[in-house]
């Protein structure tokens, strides 16, 4: 049965988009089956793996607001073998206020979810940068979380509102809800902020936090505009490298290697 997992954090531009594509691709070439589910209304995920929001038959949306929706019909493959993708696009901005109408209406995710969890071995979620329905039906969907946090001078300002955030899931929703672990994103090791930061992250988090640090590149940030995760864009980059060493102690620490 594959593990769901939700790539969260309040505050925007942390990398959780870059996150979920480069991680999904790495393990997919490593022979893990992987689903992308992008439920950010903005449609980063979608767009950063190269599928156009506009031209989309079946999104997140209907998983969501359609009592009988098939997920499998919403599915897409990309050019990554092993990855696919239940897209995203700007109709998923009215679902939060449809929603509020519906029975169960923090499961219904969870329930979408179900009915294709041993189709993959992860399923990843890119949540929005904001706590609402959307956000509440991920967290409710996935056994744990995965928090990117970048190496800069507010990183650290949303951390206690986030475990908040988590706390207050598995208070009333999801008691088994895990942080899965802590990845730090945009390291300049020229600076001593960056230095700082992680230091700071670490003595927070403790042992949540991987080893493995993504670098701030600039072919890494090329890559979205591109429609392609790192390692097809420059599989020689700084970017990619760390991404596959990432990939590598995820699974150490799934016990999977």
């Amino acid at each position: 049965m594959g593990k769901a997992i939700a790539i969260f954090n309040q505050k925007g531009g942390v990398g959780k988009t870059t996150t979920n594509i480069n991680l999904g691709a790495c393990l997919a070439l490593k022979g893990k089956r992987v689903l992308m589910l992008d439920i950010d209304p903005q449609g980063n995920t979608t767009s950063g793996i190269g599928v156009s929001k506009k031209e989309l038959e079946y999104t997140v949306y209907e998983l969501l607001i359609e009592d009988n929706f098939d997920p499998r019909d919403a599915v897409l493959h990309t050019s990554v073998e092993n990855l696919d993708l239940i897209p995203a696009n700007v109709d998923l901005a009215g679902a939060e206020i449809e929603m509020v109408q519906l029975e169960g209406r923090e499961k219904r995710l969870q329930k979408a979810i179900d009915k294709i969890r041993n189709d993959y071995d992860y399923i990843f979620i890119d949540c929005p940068p904001s706590l609402g329905l959307l956000t509440i039906n991920s967290l409710s969907a996935v056994e744990s979380v995965l928090i990117p946090i970048q190496c800069e001078f507010y990183a650290l300002e949303g951390v206690s509102q986030l475990m908040s955030t988590i706390e207050l899931v598995r208070k009333n929703l999801k008691p088994d809800l895990e942080v899965e672990g802590v990845v730090l994103s945009m390291f300049d090791g020229r600076t001593n902020l960056s230095i700082q930061v992680v230091q700071e992250v670490k003595k927070y988090f403790g042992a949540k936090v991987y080893s493995t640090v993504i670098p701030r590149n600039i072919r890494l940030a090329e890559a979205p505009s591109f429609g392609m995760p790192i390692v097809e864009y420059d599989p020689r980059s700084k970017g990619a490298e760390a991404y596959r060493e990432f990939a590598e102690e995820f699974l150490e620490r799934e016990g999977v290697l």
